[in-house]
């Protein structure tokens, strides 16, 4: 079970980015914001654990593209052009994306009872979305796109041998934020001064929401496996919604209270599948 909780604090530290977003970062451009999130958050992991990539080149600068250049811009596009909980419902179509990418790869064909935990989640977190919103078409191609590489990266941290994750995690921020530099200048030119207003939403997205984080996402998918985190990241959109409440003004209906119990009752479910399915194996090992 900490396992599982340890797991679950990654798409709730996940799913407050849109509130900081909101309340700190919203005069600065999503490019330079996905700089100031990923390279010193990398460079403070390697300062505090120097050393070589625990991945040949090859492979750490793929996942420092996937997870970081890439991934960061298109978070921060869609949380700069949606309401947090219309990105957060688009990111948590990754237990289905997740599924899709594995038939394809993996020739993994989907287990039916994920498959329905799965397809209950997602119902729940439609339920979450505001129906009167305004979906802008290029902010949801962004939060779509975004979780495919997540979807992708996951099924390689699964399958590749690393040991050390809180290195992995220091070389993944820090190439992928070196990547980011050049693309931040090419696409909005010189960075914005920064204020004391936006120092404490970045402090958050980059210590919370990338150094930790990431190291947790990374031995959770070693830990409990990538089907079960992508199940847990359906907690991306809960958490959204409920700091839009509480911190941004948000307000919610009975809908989108009861997709949120819907969510919590499918991740429950999946917890305790995972659970018996544990308990059989070992069992059997006896």
């Amino acid at each position: 079970m900490p396992n599982y909780l340890l797991a679950a604090l990654v798409p709730i530290l996940w799913g407050s980015t849109y509130a900081a977003v909101s309340l700190y970062l919203s005069d600065l451009s999503p490019f330079w914001v996905a700089v100031w999130r990923a390279l010193p958050a990398g460079l403070l992991l390697l300062i505090l654990k120097p050393g070589r990539p625990p991945l040949p080149w090859s492979k750490m600068t793929l996942l420092s593209v996937f997870n970081i250049a890439a991934f960061f811009p298109l978070l921060f596009i869609a949380a700069y052009r949606l309401p947090g909980s219309v990105a957060g419902t688009l990111g948590a179509t990754l237990p289905l994306q997740l599924m899709l990418v594995q038939w394809l790869v993996e020739g993994k064909k989907p287990e039916f009872k994920m498959l329905v935990l799965a397809l209950l989640g997602l119902g729940g977190v439609v339920l979450i979305l505001n129906p009167s919103a305004d979906i802008d078409p290029i902010g949801a191609a962004a939060a779509l796109t975004a979780t495919a590489l997540v979807a992708r990266s996951s099924l390689w941290l699964k399958n590749w041998p690393v040991t050390d994750i809180f290195r992995l995690t220091a070389w993944q921020l820090t190439l992928g934020g070196l990547m980011l530099v050049p693309i931040a200048f090419l696409v909005e030119g010189m960075p914005k001064a920064l204020t004391l207003h936006e120092l404490p939403g970045l402090l958050w997205v980059s210590l919370l929401n990338s150094s930790f984080a990431y190291w947790a996402f990374s031995r959770s998918i070693k830990k409990i496996g990538a089907d079960s985190m992508a199940m847990i990241s359906m907690l991306n959109p809960v958490a959204a919604v409920t700091l839009g409440i509480f911190l941004v003004g948000e307000v919610l209906g009975p809908y989108q209270w009861l997709g949120i119990s819907i969510v919590m009752l499918s991740l429950l479910l999946m917890v305790r599948m995972k659970q018996k399915a544990v308990r059989k194996a070992s069992l059997k090992g006896l």
